[in-house]
């Protein structure tokens, strides 16, 4: 996990530039739902898969914030509209959300 944090620290200092947008509109509220059905599909999927419901957590939570973060990565080239650490946190609340919305689907 260290190894991790610190991967992702070194990625994103060479982003070459930074979004300038609000915390909320249209954009937020699409990276809140796309990150919240990505979690749940995941935890879905891995237990599926025959793993453990806190396996299955890790496995749905990481798959929607890595895909966040790649997203944000892309648009952080040159061309692209730039990273955004509010999307980024929409990402994240949305995962947790959906995160939490399949667990209580399945209890």
């Amino acid at each position: 996990m260290r190894t991790l944090l610190l991967c992702s620290s070194f990625l994103l200092c060479g982003c070459s530039h930074m979004a300038n947008d609000a915390w909320t509109g249209q954009d937020k509220a699409q990276h809140f739902i796309s990150s919240a059905i990505l979690s749940a599909a995941g935890n879905e999927y891995a237990q599926h898969q025959g793993n453990s419901q806190d396996r299955s957590a890790v496995y749905g939570l990481m798959f929607s914030v890595s895909l966040g973060a790649g997203k944000e990565l892309w648009d952080s080239r040159p061309s692209g509209s730039g990273w955004s650490w509010k999307d980024f946190a929409w990402d994240v609340a949305g995962a947790t959300t959906g995160y939490a919305v399949w667990q209580m689907a399945h209890q």
